[in-house]
Parts: C-alpha cells; structure tokens; sequence
C-alpha cells in the first residue's frame, strides 16, 4: 500500500466524557454505538491514581471487563485536565515534585491492571514570574531534575510492565518542551530510559501563532523534525490563536483531509490519532453528541 494511501488509526480521548459519562459502562456505549469507533485514550480525569488501592483495583477491573464486551481497546492514559492545572515535575516546591512524580507512578500501576500499556501528558510547568516577563529557558538546575525524574518514571513504568511513556509539548515558555530543538534535546537526554520516552503531540499546540509565528509551516516541521519520536496525534479543531479543543463542527483553521495527506506525506502515519475535545461543563449533553457524531464521521472518512 503506498503511503498516500495508508491507513491512519483514528480514535478519541475521553476528556469530552468529564463530569458526564464518568464509567467505562456509559463511555463505551457512547464511544462504539454512537460515534462508531473502537480505539480510545482514557483520560485520568475519570479514575483519580490517588485514590484507594482498593477503589482502583475495582475500576481497572471494570475497565478491563466493559472495554472486552464492547469491542474497545485503550491504546494509552493520559493524565487529564484536572492534574494537568498543577506544576506537576516542575512546581518550585521539590516535595510537591516528589509529590507528582509518585502521582505519575501510580498512575502507571492502574493503566497497568486495566491492561493499558502507554501513559503520558504535559510534565509540569515552572512558576511564573513577578514582573510578568517569561523566560526562554528552564533554570539548568531544574531542568536536570526533570531529566532525573523521567529516568526514575522509566523504572517505575518498567516495573508495572508498561511499554511507553509520552510527553505532550505544549506552546508555553512555562512548560517543557516548548519547541522542536528541545523537544529533540529532551529525547538526547532521556535515551536509554528503561521505558522509552516518546512524543504525543497537538494540533493546537504546534500552530499557536502568538508563540510560534505565522509562518513557522503549522505541524509539518514537527511532523518531519520528530518523526522518529511520535507516536500518537491529538487532533482539534482550533484557529492557531489559542489552543481551543473544538470539535469540528466549529470553524477553523484546521481541515481533516489535508490533515490526513500530511501525516502520510511525513511518514507519522500509521500512528494513531485521537480527537481531544473540551467543553463547557454548563453545556447539554445532546448537543455535544449531536457534535461528536458530527466530528468523528467527518474524521474516520479522512483517516480511512
């Protein structure tokens, strides 16, 4: 099959099913009946790592059961909304770090017994600054604890069987990495880990033009540049001004088919890509699966 051609994986994180479809007994239902997929990136927004052993070992085991009876498969956990507001690896606090860093743990040990074989997201994020200036780069210091830490997460990740660990760069100075070179730097710096490091990246992170420019090419230079590193796509519709999560019932900037043409054409595909959404917790729920059904139709004729 030539690459033109080439089959893309297409599924969906769950971070539109927050504060509403919250059990693998309704979001399967939604995910295989009504949006007709059968691929999925859970988010930890719905099941919390710090939970209760007990609690955990409940929901991964429902998670295992209500995935095989509906015909779904997890591809890989990601850590949420919820965990992604705080600094994480990054916080000016070393026991917050220490703190995070034991989050990130037992988040694997739960992927783990629900059968999941991939977790990643966003690291952490340094505290701004008071006169409202951000810096280009991390202190060196803490940047070589960030390191350190993910070669520790490696083993941890390792220990609960898991097969990758991601790193999803955002388009903020405050958050690392935040552009291409040290995307590539970072995976110099953890080569060897004892679970592989590798990139999820956004569509509406690598085009936020009041970052980046407007003629830095959008996703193509990450494409082509990281290629070796990335190995799962989230995909949203935005405008490349703010990174805004909208399904693809809204205008944007952002149009399925030619997004299809360039993952084949820079050689991502056949990594798999998920649709994340955001909405307002405020909004109906049939409107969003009115939506939802709308977008992932659109999406699968795409990436067929």
């Amino acid at each position: 099959m030539s690459a033109a051609h080439t089959p893309i994986p297409f599924g969906i994180n769950l971070s539109f099913c927050v504060k509403r479809w919250v059990t693998p007994e309704l979001w399967t239902q939604i995910v295989s009946e009504r949006l007709g997929l059968n691929l999925v990136q859970l988010s930890f927004d719905l099941i919390d790592p710090m939970w209760p052993d007990a609690i955990l070992d409940r929901h991964a085991a429902e998670l295992r059961t209500r995935t095989a009876q509906a015909g779904v498969t997890i591809h890989s956990a990601f850590i949420g909304l919820a965990h992604y507001t705080y600094n994480q690896l990054l916080h000016p606090d070393p026991a917050v770090r220490d703190y995070a860093e034991e989050w990130f743990a037992r988040a694997y040990r739960v992927a783990a017994m629900a059968g999941i074989t991939r977790v990643g997201g966003p690291l952490g994020a340094i505290a701004s600054r008071v006169d409202g200036v951000e810096p280009d780069a991390l202190d060196a210091a803490d940047y070589a604890d960030l390191i350190a830490r993910m070669h520790r997460l490696g083993e941890r990740a390792r220990s609960e069987g898991l097969s990758e660990l991601y790193v999803e760069p955002t388009p903020m100075r405050r958050e690392w990495p935040w552009t291409i070179a040290q995307a590539k730097q970072m995976m110099v710096d953890v080569a060897g880990s004892a679970v592989p490091w590798r990139y999820c990246v956004d569509w509406g992170h690598g085009t936020h033009e009041p970052l980046y420019g407007p003629d830095h090419g959008a996703m193509e230079p990450w494409f082509r540049e990281l290629k070796s590193f990335i190995t799962a796509v989230h995909i949203q519709q935005t405008d490349f001004q703010l990174d805004r999560h909208w399904d693809f019932t809204e205008p944007g900037r952002v149009d399925p088919v030619d997004a299809a043409a360039l993952l084949r054409r820079t050689g991502i595909a056949p990594a798999p890509v998920f649709l994340e959404v955001f909405y307002p917790f405020e909004k109906d729920d049939l409107s969003i699966l009115s939506a939802l059904e709308i977008t992932s139709a659109r999406l699968r004729q795409a990436f067929a």
